[in-house]
C-alpha cells in the first residue's frame, strides 16, 4: 500500500507539473486528449452553464455567466496547489517518514498538514522531518511552493492584460456596428465619402485583432470565458460581425475592393475554426442564421446605403456557400458559450449602448437627439 502511494504521489506531481507548464507557460495547444485542466473546464462548465440554461436570457444570466472565468481560474490554481499538497504528502507517507511532531500518534492527515505548511512556505516547525531524504522531499516542496506563487504573480496579469486588449477593440465597435454589433449596420455607418478607404483601414486594424485574438485564447484558454462588460457585447460576436462584412465584400460589392477582405476573412476564419477545434465544439449542421427573405430584407437595406452587389442574380448563392465555411464553427461556439450570435437583419429599431445611460428616463429623448446632431454632421 505504501509503494502505491509512492508512485501515486510521484505521478500527480509529474502531472500537475505537466499540465501548469502547459497550460500557463507553453505559448501553443496541445494535441493531448488527457489533459488536466481541460477536463477541470469541461466537467465545471457544464455544471455551471446548466444552471445557466435554466434562467431567461438577460442582464441576470449573463452577471451569472460572467462569474464563471475568475472563479475558474482562481479554482484551478487551488486544485493544482491541493494536487501538489497532496502528491508529496502520499510520498512522504509512503515511505514512512521519521517526523517530530507534537502529536502522540502521527497518521496521514500529519503528513498532508506538514506538506500543505511547507508548500505554501509558512514553516511552522511544529512538524519535522528527521530523515535526511524526508527533508530534502521537504525543500523540495518547498521550491515547488515559490515557483508556484510566481506562477499565479505572473499570470494573472498577463490574463487581464490580454482581456483589456481584446475589449478595447469590442468597445470601438459599439459606435462603428451597433449593439450587439452587425455586418449591415457596420456596412451602412460606413457608407460616406470616405467609403471604402475608412472601411478597409478600420478591417485591417480587425485583421490584426482576430490574429491576437487566436493566439491568446488559445495561449491562455480561460480567456474564451471572460465576458465583455456590456451586456450586448462579446468576442464571439465582434468576430461574426467581421466574417459577417468579408463575407458580403466577397460575394461582390460595388466599389469595395475584395483582396483585403480575403485577408480579414482568412485569419477571422482561422480564428474560429481553431478555437471551436480547441474547446472541443464540432461544427453544427443547423446553422440557419439568414433566410432568403432576410436576404432581400439585408439586400433591400444595403441599396438604401447606396451598397449594390455587383452580381445580384448570383448574390445570394454565393454568400450561402461562403457563410457555410464559417458559420457552423460559430454556432458551436455560440451554443457552448450561450454567447448569441449578431443577426445578419436586426429587428426593430435599436439604441445603441453609447446612446444610452442609467438616468435615461429622466432624458426621455436623448438618443434620438444624439442621432439628429450626427445626421446634421
Amino acid at each position: 500500500m505504501r509503494i502505491i502511494a509512492v508512485i501515486i504521489g510521484i505521478l500527480l506531481i509529474i502531472l500537475i507539473a505537466q499540465d501548469g507548464f502547459e497550460t500557463v507557460i507553453l505559448p501553443r495547444r496541445v494535441a493531448r486528449k488527457f489533459r488536466l485542466a481541460q477536463i477541470f473546464y469541461r466537467t465545471t462548465w457544464i455544471l455551471w452553464a446548466g444552471v445557466a440554461r435554466k434562467m431567461r436570457p438577460g442582464n441576470r444570466r449573463g452577471q451569472y455567466l460572467s462569474y464563471y472565468g475568475p472563479l475558474s481560474l482562481l479554482l484551478l490554481l487551488a486544485v493544482w496547489a491541493s494536487a501538489f499538497v497532496l502528491g508529496f504528502a502520499l510520498i512522504q507517507w509512503g515511505l514512512n517518514s521519521p517526523l517530530h511532531s507534537p502529536a502522540t500518534k502521527i497518521s496521514f492527515g500529519t503528513y498532508v498538514y506538514m506538506s500543505g505548511t511547507t508548500f505554501v512556505t509558512l514553516g511552522l516547525g511544529d512538524v519535522i522531518p528527521l530523515s535526511g531524504l524526508a527533508r530534502a522531499l521537504v525543500a523540495l516542496e518547498a521550491g515547488f511552493g515559490l515557483a508556484f506563487l510566481a506562477l499565479i504573480i505572473g499570470y494573472v496579469p498577463v490574463i487581464y492584460q490580454a482581456f483589456s486588449r481584446r475589449e478595447t477593440n469590442i468597445t470601438l465597435l459599439d459606435a462603428r456596428a451597433g449593439s450587439p454589433p452587425g455586418a449591415l449596420e457596420l456596412l451602412k455607418r460606413h457608407a460616406h465619402s470616405n467609403y471604402p478607404d475608412e472601411l478597409l483601414q478600420f478591417m485591417r486594424e480587425w485583421e490584426k485583432w482576430c490574429a491576437e485574438l487566436l493566439e491568446s485564447h488559445i495561449s491562455y484558454p480561460v480567456l474564451t470565458y471572460y465576458r465583455s462588460q456590456h451586456e450586448r457585447q462579446s468576442w464571439l460576436g465582434a468576430l461574426t460581425t467581421v466574417l459577417d462584412v468579408s463575407a458580403l465584400a466577397l460575394v461582390g460589392i460595388e466599389n469595395l475592393p475584395i483582396k483585403p477582405m480575403k485577408f480579414a476573412f482568412a485569419i477571422a476564419r482561422h480564428a474560429a475554426v481553431d478555437l471551436a477545434q480547441t474547446y472541443g465544439t464540432p461544427p453544427t449542421g443547423n446553422a440557419k442564421r439568414l433566410s432568403s427573405e432576410d436576404f432581400v430584407k439585408l439586400r433591400d437595406q444595403l441599396a438604401e446605403a447606396g451598397l449594390v452587389f455587383s452580381r445580384e442574380e448570383t448574390a445570394e448563392r454565393r454568400l450561402a456557400e461562403i457563410r457555410s465555411t464559417y458559420e457552423p464553427f460559430l454556432v458551436s461556439l455560440s451554443e457552448h458559450l450561450l454567447m448569441p450570435l449578431p443577426d445578419w437583419v436586426p429587428q426593430g429599431e435599436r439604441i445603441d449602448d453609447w446612446q444610452t445611460s442609467a438616468w435615461d428616463h429622466f432624458l426621455p429623448s436623448t438618443p434620438y437627439t444624439i442621432d439628429r446632431a450626427m445626421r446634421r454632421e
